[in-house]
């Protein structure tokens, strides 16, 4: 049995015992009936994940995936594909975004080359980024498929590992990403998994005028002409319109779920890797917390697919990088605050309301 078919097995709904706990236990604290309202649900969310009402979310981990993508030679990102590379070492020296907002979470940051057209054998080797290095890049979805079934699942695998390695260390987990031009097979993923228009979906990345966009949705069009994935089929949605650090995404997720770990989803391109992980096996999405809603068009419906009506946050984000699970971790931090230190009535020895 593959580790993928060994992780499947390992993903079960929600605890229901440790949720009928919680919000018993949240239903009588010393506070008028749930007044802390979107907190307390995800409250219950995060004892049903874990399995206690005491649950810990202290080790924080953030796990960015990085990897490139043969469909910038279609003109779809105003930036160069040098720019992937170029921001792993940036992520390294501690100057993104990622690392600011990182450092307020008291997150550790985790790099790892899925698939970045460079070699970065050197930053590797001295520890200061994972190397679970794919491939140079996909190819062109706009021409064939992004890559073979087997480097998909080796891409879901990586991040498989690297879950299970820092489940022992961290109690919480948030995705991100970076690669050039990595909204496009996103938003054919979406397209796929939602069965919404192109055009309804697609946005403008890293800014996009009205031309590129129009540009943008002929090459996504093209992509499924092309390639026509099956839209019940992860493992073929991926290796046909997907990118290896959306594999590793979808991996990570899946073996953070195995291990009844909560993860933050992060944005636009995070969640496509959610949606290919709820492909493959869809209780995972009972250990999904959505951190924000990008400015992405097609982002919202991505998550309503998943079962999220409404996200923690909606801050106009469209950075990724897992700034938006940075964000958040303060909340989860704060629902998990709430289930744990917040007297009820009668610890607390204050009289209830009249009922």
């Amino acid at each position: 049995m593959s580790l993928l078919e060994r992780t499947l097995e390992k993903i079960y709904p929600q605890d229901s015992a440790s949720r009928d706990a919680a919000k018993n236990r949240l239903d009588n604290l010393a506070l008028p009936h749930w007044a802390l309202g979107d907190l307390m649900d995800l409250a219950i969310d995060i004892a049903g994940m874990t399995g206690t009402i005491t649950p810990v979310v202290k080790r924080k981990a953030i796990v960015t995936m990085a990897g490139d993508h043969g469909v910038v030679a279609e003109n779809v990102s105003k930036y160069p594909q040098e720019v992937t590379p170029q921001m792993v070492y940036n992520f390294v020296r501690g100057g993104a975004g990622i690392n600011a907002l990182a450092g307020q979470a008291g997150a550790e940051i985790f790099v790892v080359d899925m698939g970045v057209a460079a070699d970065l054998r050197e930053l590797a080797e001295a520890k200061k980024i994972i190397n679970k290095k794919v491939g140079l890049g996909t190819d062109n979805i706009a021409v064939g498929p992004a890559m073979s079934k087997a480097m998909a699942k080796r891409a879901i695998e990586s991040g498989i590992d690297i879950a299970n390695d820092l489940s022992e260390r961290f109690d919480l987990f948030g995705t991100g990403d970076m690669g050039i031009g990595n909204t496009t097979p996103s938003t054919a993923i979406a397209a796929v998994c939602t069965g919404k228009s192109v055009e309804e979906l697609t946005g403008r990345g890293t800014g996009l005028d009205d031309a590129q966009l129009s540009h943008k949705i002929a090459v996504i069009k093209r992509a499924l002409e092309v390639n026509k994935p099956d839209p019940k089929d992860g493992i073929d949605i991926l290796a046909k319109v997907g990118g290896f650090e959306i594999g590793g995404i979808a991996g990570l997720i899946l073996g953070a779920a195995a291990n009844r770990k909560p993860v933050l989803v992060d944005g636009f391109i995070s969640t496509a890797g959610a949606l290919i992980a709820y492909k493959l096996e869809p209780f995972v999405k009972d250990y999904l917390i959505f951190s924000h809603r990008s400015v992405e068009p097609g982002h919202k419906a991505m998550q309503e697919a998943l079962g999220c009506k409404k996200p923690l946050l909606d801050l106009n984000f469209r950075l990724g990088e897992g700034t938006g699970a940075a964000v958040a971790m303060n909340l989860v931090a704060g629902a998990v605050a709430i289930l744990t230190q917040v007297a009820t009535f009668a610890e607390a020895s204050v009289a209830e309301a009249d009922k």
